[in-house]
């Protein structure tokens, strides 16, 4: 059985369990908690080694482990909300566990990041290259990544600033815990895992984003023709910091129209 996490929660209602991705933590979420929670309890988890569960190290940083730890924290079924990483981790908790999902939601994330076997992602080289650099400056890794995150958005400097201030309010990962989820980017494949899943999903991306091309929202939309997906135009990276406001309107829109049993 998974060692369980450390969770934070906020109202009442259908749980929306928040997950952030790769190099930050659950502080990224906390610009939602206030409006999101006057409707809905609001749980924000750290992955295994990340914030509040930076001493909840995983000694095989598996797909499945962060999985299991989760499913494990999580008590009540739930709407599961993955940003990059987090999209991968809460898709396959939907697949793996399909009674304590009530709903999937990715924001700008893909079922595989890495760009193979004809499918667009992001370039091993490019990987690679973080991998190299962790292992001389974890701080400057970061910032790096999140100058990438917020690339193309109408005002980079202000969301990578927005950024750094909510997650620097937890503590950091370490360099392994680092290096062996940023593997996961490189090594998850959930592709085939999409089509068979039957829950309302909902997927969100950026335009604008430089780490999930435009034309994979076609192709997880013929993966799983069954979801809907809505494309922040003026968007990269991280719609719910650069475009707030939109964001919510489209997330509760969607919401009000499920009709859970949870």
């Amino acid at each position: 059985m998974a060692e369980t996490l450390n969770i934070a929660s906020y109202g009442q209602g259908i749980p929306l369990v928040f997950i952030h991705g790769w190099g930050l933590n659950s502080g990224i979420w906390q610009e939602l908690i206030e409006p999101l929670s006057q409707n809905f309890q609001v749980i924000t988890v750290d992955l295994p080694g990340f914030g509040n569960n930076v001493e909840h190290e995983l000694s095989n940083y598996s797909l499945d482990n962060v999985v299991n730890a989760i499913a494990e924290s999580v008590a009540k079924p739930a709407v599961y909300i993955g940003w990059s990483l987090g999209g991968l981790v809460a898709t396959r908790l939907a697949s793996l566990y399909p009674k304590k999902a009530l709903a999937l939601i990715t924001i700008a994330s893909s079922p595989c990041f890495l760009e193979k076997d004809n499918w667009p992602g992001i370039k091993a080289n490019i990987l690679a290259g973080f991998h190299r650099m962790l292992s001389e400056d974890t701080q400057k890794t970061i910032d790096n990544f999140l100058k990438i995150q917020a690339m193309g958005s109408e005002h980079i400097r202000q969301d990578i600033k927005r950024i750094r201030a909510l997650i620097m309010t937890l503590p950091l990962p370490n360099k392994t815990t680092l290096d062996d989820s940023l593997a996961l980017l490189e090594t998850v494949d959930l592709r085939a895992e999409l089509e068979p899943l039957s829950l309302p999903m909902l997927r969100l991306y950026g335009k604008l984003d430089s780490l999930v091309p435009k034309i994979v929202t076609q192709l997880v939309s013929e993966l799983q023709p069954s979801s809907q997906q809505h494309i922040f135009e003026k968007a990269s990276h991280a719609p719910f910091i650069s475009h707030q406001q939109e964001f919510l309107e489209v997330l509760s829109t969607w919401l009000a129209k499920q009709h859970f049993d949870g």
